[in-house]
């Protein structure tokens, strides 16, 4: 991995010699963002087959039906984002991180031998569980070791190692069910991403709770008096939903941004598929938008750390949808093709940045818990996004449900442009 020149000041040493910094913590934030991509591709298995598998081996023709995944999947990892944070704060990041892994065994299997859709939906409840405890860890830990010079490009990496690998493993799958089936062999990937990543995570990843009681040590005083750091939970949950207007801005705009990765996910393969496009070209699709996500987020997150969070943000969104717009309007593959490039890079300018900006406002003391709540809004999203694109594409079509959350994800866009405040701390003189 390579790492942008540091420009900072040394590492400061906290309490015990514990340092913080990008260059003093390297190989464990390298490995943590290994142990990420393990993450994301163990939920792009199912990005380009399941849809197909719904409609195709389980036969479920209503969309709402058939994107009943989504909605376990999303509800479930909402959820447990809210306590991931929790509980890393009180048991320590690396128990939580082991115990996503654990729970995420027997998924592959459950879609492998699933009889019925019921099977489906348990794993996906398994799946969001994992999400939740084991991708919410990796992003505290990154926050906790890297200080707050580097936020953003931290994120940028941990986002961009989880959505390469959703991009690979969602253009992977779609090349082994064209060749193989849709059974079982595409989430044999799935199977191997999990042994590896709970070995690396027992193994090998350190705990860095430590690092965010050192940064919270010489924390400075905060501006805003209710941002002290001997908060309780409820009283993080209301700061970050509806107090702050930076914190609830971003939550909003996590909700509506992972409401239309549902879309993506759930519904435009269907959409390919309704125009004829084989499975291939709809898992080339289907690993374009996240792929460009992936790699994009290496450039801006570095990017918020040097110009600022909020405008990214606003353009990030707006980008996003123009283009769920274009693929409501095309018909053809260059035209999802383009699609694809321009919501990916409009999530890559929101996704790190928004990660980055919580981390900004929240105190160390609560930290953890603040990123809980954020992405508990954030992962909503998939559940909310399922529900209302299902319930509109049965009712209006598939065309009216793209054009409808594109005009959502505007508008979220435009809630962050009035109410969301500059996060990025001032670089030290």
């Amino acid at each position: 991995m390579t790492v942008p020149e540091d420009t900072t000041a040394p590492a400061a040493e906290g309490p015990g010699g514990i340092r913080l910094g990008l260059r003093a913590n390297l190989a464990q934030f390298t490995l943590l963002v290994a142990v990420n991509a393990l993450v994301g591709g163990t939920l792009g298995q199912e990005r380009t087959v399941l849809p197909l598998l719904a409609e195709g081996v389980f036969g479920l023709s209503a969309y709402t039906a058939a994107l009943t995944y989504i909605v376990a999947f999303g509800a479930t990892k909402a959820v447990t984002n809210f306590f991931a944070g929790t509980l890393s704060d009180r048991f320590g990041r690396k128990p939580v991180l082991v115990a996503g892994w654990l729970v995420a065994l027997p998924v592959p299997a459950l879609l492998i031998w699933a009889p019925s859709w019921g099977w489906v939906i348990a794993a996906n409840v398994l799946l969001g569980v994992h999400q939740g405890l084991s991708w919410s860890t990796t992003v505290v830990m990154k926050i906790d070791l890297v200080g707050p010079e580097r936020r953003g490009l931290a994120m940028g990496f941990n986002e961009a190692a989880g959505y390469a690998a959703v991009a690979a493993t969602a253009m992977a799958t779609g090349l082994i069910a064209a060749r193989y089936g849709l059974r079982p062999e595409p989430f044999l990937l799935g199977a191997a991403y999990t042994a590896l990543g709970l070995g690396l995570s027992v193994l090998a990843v350190r705990e860095t709770r430590e690092h965010a009681r050192a940064e919270a040590a010489r924390h400075p005083a905060p501006a805003n008096p209710e941002h002290h750091g001997e908060l309780t939970t409820g009283e993080v949950a209301l700061i970050t939903s509806v107090r702050d207007k930076a914190l609830s801005a971003a939550s909003q705009a996590g909700m509506v941004n992972n409401l239309n990765d549902a879309l993506a996910w759930g519904i435009f393969p269907l959409l390919y598929a309704a125009h004829g496009l084989p499975i291939g070209r709809i898992g080339v699709l289907a690993a374009l938008y996240p792929a460009v996500w992936g790699v994009g987020q290496m450039l801006t997150g570095w990017w918020s750390d040097r110009v600022g969070r909020k405008h990214l943000i606003t353009a990030g969104m707006l980008l996003q949808a123009v283009a769920i717009g274009l693929v409501a309007a095309g018909t053809s593959f260059p035209v999802w093709a383009a699609a694809q490039v321009l919501l990916g890079a409009g999530t890559a300018l929101v996704y790190p940045t928004l990660l980055a900006a919580v981390g900004d406002v929240a105190h160390p003391a609560w930290r953890a818990r603040a990123v809980g709540v954020y992405r508990l809004w954030r992962d909503g999203g998939f559940a909310v996004g399922a529900l209302l694109s299902g319930l509109l594409a049965d009712l209006y079509g598939l065309t009216t449900a793209i054009w409808a959350v594109a005009a959502l994800t505007a508008a979220s866009g435009l809630v962050v442009a009035v109410r969301m405040y500059e996060t990025r701390p001032r670089p030290h003189p």
